[in-house]
């Protein structure tokens, strides 16, 4: 899919820090601000920033997704690019908000999809970066679990680039490997059996290659495959792509 090259892309951001983020992985985010300001991009942290609406959205309450959009609208508005750890919180803000508002547009729900990158595909194609100069001290496999949601950006091309540029970094294919991970938000609340079966087939495909490391650019996902992987007593260990490249540098 070929990236949204009308969304500005800059040396000043607003950073969208994600309730995953807020809640359980706050490295995630640490590790966001700290590539950013290595690349020489100024961040700024909007305080009143909430969520991105996607809970309500997926569960079909609509009008109560529409409120938290047009909250974090409100907070994030203005002219700059709004980047975010979490390609299925970009997809809300690109393509969720925009869809629930079809029938009621709202220029600030606009400006907002339009201002929105996920992490990766802002470093690839809003800063033109292709080649990550980091390095890790020692040769580690890492299976890349692409997001359903990131398919709506060029974050997994850029995911596969960057990683793969890096020295001592090799990534392993496994099979099935566009195949959904079973957590859908409040799918896997909704059908936990479907979503434990979906999320096990996938750990099954990805262990049989024996990684080092499960990488994603979605941490919902991993927190599912994680969650699994242990309760089955095969853990794994996971990282969001952006912990690797922070890593590789030694910040």
């Amino acid at each position: 899919m070929a990236t949204n090259t009308t969304r500005p892309a800059g040396k000043k951001v607003l950073l969208m820090g994600t309730c995953l983020c807020d809640a359980f992985y706050d490295d995630v985010a640490r590790a966001t601000v700290e590539v950013l300001e290595y690349l020489g991009v100024e961040v700024v942290f909007p305080e009143n920033q909430t969520c991105c609406g996607q809970p309500a959205f997926n569960s079909g309450d609509w009008n109560a997704s529409r409120k938290v959009a047009m909250h974090t609208a409100k907070v994030f508005a203005g002219d700059l690019p709004v980047i975010v750890p979490s390609g299925s919180c970009a997809a809300m803000c690109f393509h969720g908000n925009p869809l629930q508002f079809e029938e009621c547009p709202d220029p600030s729900i606009d400006s907002l999809a339009n201002r929105t990158w996920e992490i990766m595909d802002f470093i690839v194609h809003g800063l033109g970066i292709t080649t990550w100069p980091g390095k890790l001290p020692e040769p580690i496999k890492i299976a890349f679990h692409r997001s359903c949601h990131s398919r709506g950006s060029c974050s997994g091309e850029s995911t596969r680039t960057l990683l793969s540029s890096i020295e001592n970094v090799t990534l392993m294919p496994f099979g099935q490997s566009e195949q959904c991970c079973g957590f859908g938000g409040t799918f896997s609340v909704t059908f936990p059996h479907i979503s434990g079966k979906m999320g096990t087939l996938k750990l099954d495909h990805v262990l049989e290659q024996h990684p080092d490391l499960l990488i994603s650019g979605d941490m919902s996902c991993l927190m599912h495959l994680s969650g699994l992987a242990t309760t089955q007593g095969r853990p794994v260990p996971i990282k969001h792509a952006i912990q690797i490249l922070r890593d590789s540098l030694a910040l």
